[in-house]
Formats: structure tokens, C-alpha cells, sequence
């Protein structure tokens, strides 16, 4: 199948026509066990191009439901992962509700994906990084990390397209 043909055809789709078609694609993903929101797919990317990838810690998925923590390493460290595709904030990061200084992580990875949702760069924070560069979210009652450039500039660049190789497109398989 021709996905690029396809893609040009999608103008061709009524909106009731492309909404019954991502109702459908949504159906056979979730089936497949398919990450199908940008979350799930920068979790699932920045594991694989840590495992991957030699002198990274391996990480693995942290269990479904796990507060604030999306991955650990073998060595115990836990991973919060951010994804962002047009944003200009990461998600919300939740304190604790009994301490609101506790430690949640020890690093912060901020995922970002270009249009087509392949991997364009990992930032990462260690925690005393993340409680610098934070923001709160009055309406969520929630931190946040700023996307700029500024902010980014200041955590460790583990990955970039733009300085590296880039990793086979979304090959999570």
C-alpha cells in the first residue's frame, strides 16, 4: 500500500468519511496494542532510544497507573516523560497531595516529536533541574516545564536530529 498516495487522498475524504476512518483506526490500534496518542508513542520512544542506545540507562515501562513515573532504570531511577508534538508546554506534573516539596522523579525527560510524529529530540532533567525551570499551572493545580528554546537549553540533549543519526521512523517493533 502507498501510504503516501493515501495521505494525499485524505482531501478527498468528506469530514464525516475521515471521522469514521479514524474512529476505525483508533479500533485496530487500540487492538493492536498500538500507542496511538502522542503521550503513549514519546513514552514508548524514548524507552526503545534508551535501551538502545549504549552508555543510557536501560529503562523499561514503569506500571500503568504509576503516578508522575513513566519509566525505570535498572538501577532504580524513575523517569517522568513529557511528550510534546506542537505544544509549547510539557503536561502536567501532579505534587504530592501531603508533601508538595516530596521528590516525584529523578529525571524529567521532555520527548519531542515532529508533525509526522517521528522522535526529533530527548531533553533531560534531573530533578534539582526540573524544580528550576517548573511553572505552575493555577487551573491544574499542576507544574509544567516551558518548551522554549531557553528552557531546553538548560537540560542535558540526549537526542537530536539535528546532531545525531535518527533513529529508524517510529520502528517500536
Amino acid at each position: 500500500m502507498n501510504l503516501m498516495k493515501m495521505n494525499n487522498n485524505l482531501g478527498l475524504l468528506s469530514d464525516d468519511q475521515l471521522v469514521l476512518l479514524r474512529a476505525n483506526l483508533d479500533k485496530e490500534m487500540r487492538k493492536r496494542g498500538i500507542a496511538f496518542t502522542v503521550g503513549e508513542l514519546g513514552e514508548k520512544l524514548a524507552v526503545k532510544y534508551f535501551r538502545e542506545t549504549s552508555g543510557l540507562p536501560k529503562l523499561q515501562a514503569a506500571p500503568k497507573g504509576t503516578k508522575n513515573v513513566d519509566a525505570l532504570s535498572r538501577g532504580g531511577d524513575r523517569y517522568s516523560i513529557k511528550t510534546i508534538c506542537n505544544a509549547k508546554k510539557s503536561g502536567t506534573i501532579y505534587p504530592d497531595p501531603e508533601d508538595e516539596h516530596k521528590q516525584l522523579f529523578e529525571e524529567l525527560l521532555i520527548v519531542s516529536l515532529h508533525d509526522d510524529w517521528s522522535l526529533k529530540s530527548i531533553h533531560q532533567f534531573s530533578w534539582k533541574q526540573f524544580t528550576k525551570v517548573r511553572l505552575w499551572d493555577k487551573r491544574m493545580n499542576a507544574w509544567y516545564v516551558g518548551c522554549s528554546m531557553k528552557t531546553l537549553s538548560k537540560a542535558k540533549l540526549v537526542f537530536s536530529v539535528d546532531k545525531a543519526q535518527p533513529p529508524k521512523k517510529n520502528a517500536l517493533h
